[in-house]
């Protein structure tokens, strides 16, 4: 009995052993599995798998998926901002993937290489030598019976039949030479006072014989060209009537023409006068024109800050035409041994008084940072750099814009904000002389204006229109004459918005609208005596993109119309005016 208790004993735990060694096994693999998938869901969650955002420069509130043009103005959008966490007061970051979408790309300062390194390139284009210019004019007056040029480029040559005009005053003229001819023995000088006369209205000694020989009188008279070239103006048409002097063509002599180049200031004493210079034009990049310049304009243009550098070029083949676009370049009088940094003409921003550069201050990282520079000659498509950057430094080539936009976004230095942002001034500190007029106006407006606010609590875009137009129709009964230079400043932006508000029917857009219009709307009303019932300016920091955005309320309650339901109560009374 006994035996078999034992038997059965050691059945039933050899059991146990054999269900543990076949589940126990899979049950743990399970379980790591789980584990696995686990940590697997939760790394699609990390920062790996964040999505690139693109939002616009003008309007931060736009935010998109992917690359295209805002909704509201049209720009480009650009990577919406990464973290700065880390980052200088200046410094921008953006994600690699924002680069790559962008087309951001760097190169080192000091390692771009250059065909023509020892050469400055200008810029201009071909024009006519007016040395060489005629203009071919009627000696006397007249109808034009025929006009032989019938369009402006057309070849003429010395000698050629241009107009024939009908003159009543050689007329007479004529008359004169038939009689003084019969009494040349007797009156000579009066005989070669007639000839003269004639010769001085350019008629030929064979022209004048010609009338003598004949007796009779010509009522039409041909007009030769003095000189070769191209027809550049038609200045009459056939059967015009023409004064003496009048001009009837203009003809230019094309075997010469000038190319102008505009220089920079910094420019000038590379050049003088007899110096050589090679040009270039696309429409014959693989040749080179000879030329030799031979004028230096004494005067700087003040809008451009360059003078015009003139060079006279062969054109015997009539390759050049005028207005073509063409290339100059001339050797540099710089010393050889002198090493000096160069950058691509890509890189560089031009604002009018400055030039700006983008340099990725951490190599391993996308962070930028604007950095403004002194340029010298420009050689080809490169810069010399004078100060600013030194060799090493790593600056952006391409998308510098895109990157710079960014900067703006992020209220950092930029192309458009030459220096770092300074703390806003207090509204309360911005004095303003208002009339009774002006304030009794904008307290009436502020009714219409609290029901906009309670719109766009709900959301409403529809009621947001209808109340800005009511609002904007009490401000425009503000006579301008009562404002000053600040006020009218104020007042205007203030129109503006409200009509934008008004016309609009995004809620979204509207906001971003209203945002502008309280930075406007809140300083004149904190500047209204006795506002009857007072009202509440609130503030909510983290609309207009974590900026903060001001607006006025009734009452001390909290109703953020910049998020309506997602964020009703975020904001604080910041100050009561009454």
């Amino acid at each position: 009995m006994n035996k078999n208790i034992i038997y059965i004993v050691i059945a039933i735990l050899i059991g146990l052993l054999g269900g543990w060694l076949i589940f126990g096994g899979s049950s743990e693999d399970s379980i790591s599995n789980k584990d696995a998938s686990d940590m697997s869901d939760s790394h699609d969650h990390s920062a790996d798998g964040e999505v690139q955002m693109w939002t616009c420069s003008m309007h931060p509130q736009i935010m998109q998926p992917e690359p295209g043009d805002c909704p509201i103005c049209g720009m480009d959008l650009i990577p919406a901002e990464s973290s700065a966490d880390g980052l200088a007061m200046n410094e921008i970051k953006m994600t690699k993937n924002a680069m790559a979408l962008a087309g951001i790309q760097t190169s080192i300062v000091g390692n771009q290489s250059t065909v023509d390194e020892n050469m400055i390139s200008l810029s201009g284009k071909i024009k006519m030598n007016e040395e060489e210019n005629a203009v071919q004019a009627s000696y006397f007056d007249g109808r034009i019976e025929r006009l032989n040029v019938n369009y402006e480029g057309q070849e003429v040559r010395r000698g050629q039949l241009l107009a024939t005009i009908y003159a009543p005053n050689l007329i007479a003229a004529q008359q004169e030479l038939i009689t003084a001819a019969s009494l040349k023995e007797s009156q000579p000088s009066l005989y070669n006072a007639v000839r003269n006369k004639l010769k001085l209205w350019k008629l030929s000694e064979a022209q004048i014989n010609s009338i003598e020989e004949s007796g009779k009188v010509k009522e039409n008279f041909p007009i030769y060209a003095t000189v070769s070239g191209t027809v550049s103006e038609k200045v009459a048409a056939e059967g015009d009537y023409v004064k003496q002097g009048q001009p009837i063509v203009k003809v230019s002599n094309l075997n010469s023409v000038w190319a102008e180049f505009d220089a920079y200031e910094n420019q000038i004493s590379e050049f003088k006068k007899g110096q050589k210079i090679k040009v270039v034009t696309n429409a014959y990049p693989n040749k080179e024109f000879d030329a030799t310049i031979s004028f230096i304009d004494p005067v700087l243009n003040t809008q451009t800050r360059t003078v015009i550098v003139r060079a006279n070029l062969k054109n015997n083949e009539g390759l050049l035409k005028p207005g073509m676009f063409v290339t100059g370049k001339i050797e540099a009088k710089t010393n050889g041994t002198t090493s000096q940094l160069s950058i691509p003409a890509s890189a560089v921003m031009w604002t009018g008084e400055r030039s700006l550069v983008y340099v990725k201050t951490i190599p391993s990282e996308p962070v930028f940072e604007m950095r403004e520079v002194t340029l010298g000659n420009r050689t080809g498509e490169t810069f010399t750099v004078v100060s600013g950057l030194q060799d090493g430094d790593e600056i952006v080539t391409n998308g510098t814009f895109t990157v710079d936009a960014a900067a703006q976004l992020q209220g950092k230095k930029s192309m458009m904000n030459k220096d770092t942002p300074k703390e806003e001034t207090p509204m309360s500190d911005m004095k303003m002389e208002l009339s009774k007029n002006t304030q009794s106006i904008f307290q009436k407006s502020l009714k219409p204006y609290l029901k906009m606010k309670d719109a766009f609590v709900d959301s409403d875009a529809k009621n947001t229109s209808a109340f800005a137009k009511e609002t904007l129709e009490e401000i425009q009964l503000i006579r301008e004459s009562e404002l000053g230079t600040m006020e009218k400043s104020h007042v205007a932006k203030i129109k503006k918005m409200l009509g934008a508000i008004s016309e609009n029917d995004d809620i979204e857009n509207q906001r971003s609208h209203f945002v502008l219009l309280n930075q406007n709307m809140v300083p004149i009303v904190m500047n209204i005596d006795n506002i009857d019932p007072k009202v509440f300016i609130q503030k909510c920091p983290m609309a207009n993109n974590n900026k903060g955005a001001f607006w006025i309320s009734a009452d001390t309650e909290i109703r953020n119309p910049y998020y309506g339901d997602a964020m009703l109560t975020c904001g604080s009374v910041i100050d009561t005016v009454q």
